[in-house]
């Protein structure tokens, strides 16, 4: 069999596509038609992936990435069992589909995570016994070891998939084992739950301000196509974000931020730095430390919201 290379280097950053109409959940009382995984082709050798609404109203993304020796994909969903989110049988179809125009004798899948929390990493049990298969675990530890980190959390270093090379940098705040991604192939800057459209939790404000900072230097000294986080959570209206636990979100806004935007949630820290709680933006609300009270109030609005849906 031929193991054809493929040349990840000299035309970086390709031109990927992001024109995708994301299904965003069904209105109160309509059956569901959305498949339980949504599945979009970037360019020939990069998916994205999102859990349906239907499923998890998490709803979140998934990357993987192919290169010459193995792949990777970036967390396993918000559900465990595989007949209600068959991710597994999703990422083989989808490897089988890469593999019968780029043939290999041997090929590798490495199973990571943005980050260590729930709905990121359900899934990782299905990947249990798959052959030529590494999963890494959430606990810090794991994932400096694995990534090689020698200085956590500020170093960058290498995940080489077969001439397609990543840059990997530490960014707890959200998450203690948080990390950012730069694809230099598709000039993807894969951002967690720490930079997104939504709602972002700084569980530790002093860390989520300094892994701001090193995301704006990795995006500032490379060419950054587009920043990339794991949810959706703001309409396209400013300031407003769905209910926790919405299961249907019309009028989303796209999944896609820009290096200025990722500049403005930097800045937009520096002006919540003082006073804990929601702090509402534009493009994003960024929660300082959030204690019981606000997420009491989430998850109030998240049932009321559930309320009046099934009234109507």
């Amino acid at each position: 069999m031929s193991d054809r290379h493929i040349d990840f280097q000299s035309t970086a950053p390709t031109p990927t596509s992001l024109a995708m109409c994301w299904s965003h959940g069904t209105p109160s009382r309509r059956r569901s038609t959305e498949p339980p995984i949504q599945v979009h082709w970037c360019e020939p050798h990069t998916v994205i992936l999102r859990q349906s609404k239907s499923v998890s109203y998490e709803a979140p993304f998934m990357y993987l990435l192919f290169g010459n020796d193995r792949a990777v994909l970036f967390d396993t969903g918000a559900t465990a069992d595989p007949a209600r989110f068959p991710l597994r049988a999703t990422v083989d179809a989808l490897v089988d589909t890469w593999l019968s125009e780029h043939p290999r004798s041997v090929y590798e899948l490495v199973v990571a995570h943005t980050h260590g929390h729930n709905d990121h990493v359900a899934a990782d049990a299905q990947f249990d016994g798959r052959p030529a298969t590494t999963v890494v675990g959430r606990e810090l530890e794991t994932v400096q070891r694995y990534f090689g980190f020698t200085s956590w959390p500020d170093q960058v270093v290498e995940l080489d998939l077969g001439g397609r090379v990543l840059e990997v940098t530490g960014s707890p705040g959200h998450h203690r084992a948080a990390i950012t991604v730069y694809d230099r192939w598709t000039g993807f800057l894969l951002t967690g739950d720490t930079v997104l459209p939504g709602r972002l939790y700084a569980f530790d404000f002093h860390e989520f301000q300094a892994s701001l900072d090193r995301m704006i230097v990795l995006a500032e000294e490379r060419e950054v196509t587009h920043v990339l986080g794991c949810h959706i959570e703001m309409t396209d209206q400013p300031r407003r974000d769905y209910p926790l636990g919405a299961t249907y979100q019309p009028n989303e806004r796209s999944l896609q931020m820009t290096v200025e935007q990722l500049r403005a949630v930097r800045t937009a820290a520096a002006t919540a730095a003082d006073k804990r709680g929601p702090h509402r933006f534009d493009d994003f609300i960024i929660y300082n430390e959030p204690g019981v009270r606000d997420q009491l109030r989430l998850a109030a609005h998240g049932l009321l919201h559930k309320l009046r849906r099934q009234v109507l």
